[in-house]
């Protein structure tokens, strides 16, 4: 948080009425790339619709109210050590043993332009 918002929600008494996915993410003690598998999972419910790249709001009262459940602190844990598990196994099923993962490999623009002035 910019030390000028900390100032501004010092001054006001309480904390702003809804959380980016950062603030989501340091309230509940988990690093940002988390709280995608948390929405995935259905613990964690963004404010309207947003689009699926689009910035994510979630309700201050909600999360204050569910971090007060252990069951749901529970389910959370849970739920950041499955998508982690599974996402490691599938990178040791891609690469062979032994061998480092390999990066993607770059798309070729310059072919994709010609293939596109054919048509």
């Amino acid at each position: 948080m910019k030390e000028v918002q900390h100032q501004f929600l010092t001054l006001f008494g309480h904390p702003p009425a809804r959380l980016n996915v950062e603030q989501v993410a340091w309230v509940l003690g988990c690093q940002l790339h988390d709280v995608p598998a948390l929405i995935a999972a259905k613990l964690l419910k963004p404010l309207g619709n947003p689009p699926q790249n689009g910035v994510k709001f979630f309700a201050t009262a909600e999360l204050v109210e569910l971090m007060k459940e252990r069951n749901w602190l529970a389910r959370v844990t849970v739920a950041i050590n499955q998508h982690w598990h599974r996402k490691n196994a599938l990178c040791k099923r891609r690469a062979p043993k032994g061998s480092p993962v390999e990066p993607a490999a770059m798309p070729d623009f310059a072919q994709m332009a010609s293939s596109c002035e054919n048509l």
